[in-house]
């Protein structure tokens, strides 16, 4: 069975910057073959997706953070990843990495980012 495990959150200032990051684990030769995405999540709202990528590299990026973040992916080292930049206060949550497959998706445990002054 795939793990995610996501890492790179913290605190920042707004108009930082951080680097998430979500290996796959246990996932053989299968990882290029998934699509991904990062989702967010804070207390009283619903989770919400922020970027997603396909195992052809297409993307699709909420509208708040079109612009300011990139998803990518290394399939050599079972890697996703998402840039974040000019952070705001409301990018504040714990973020998710996710894996899809015409079956099943999988879920990380999360990582909290933190944006205040």
């Amino acid at each position: 069975q795939v793990q995610l495990v996501e890492s790179g959150g913290g605190s920042v200032q707004p108009g930082g910057s951080l680097r998430l990051s979500c290996v796959a684990l246990a996932s053989g030769s299968g990882f290029s073959t998934y699509g991904m995405g990062w989702y967010r999540q804070v207390p009283g709202k619903q989770r919400e997706l922020v970027a997603r990528i396909s195992s052809g590299g297409s993307t699709n990026y909420a509208d708040s953070v079109k612009g300011r973040f990139t998803i990518s992916r290394d399939n050599a080292k079972n890697m996703m990843y998402l840039q974040m930049n000019s952070l705001k206060p409301e990018d504040t949550a714990v973020y998710y990495c996710n894996a899809y497959t015409i079956v099943v998706n999988y879920w990380g445990k999360g990582t909290l980012v933190t944006v205040s002054s």
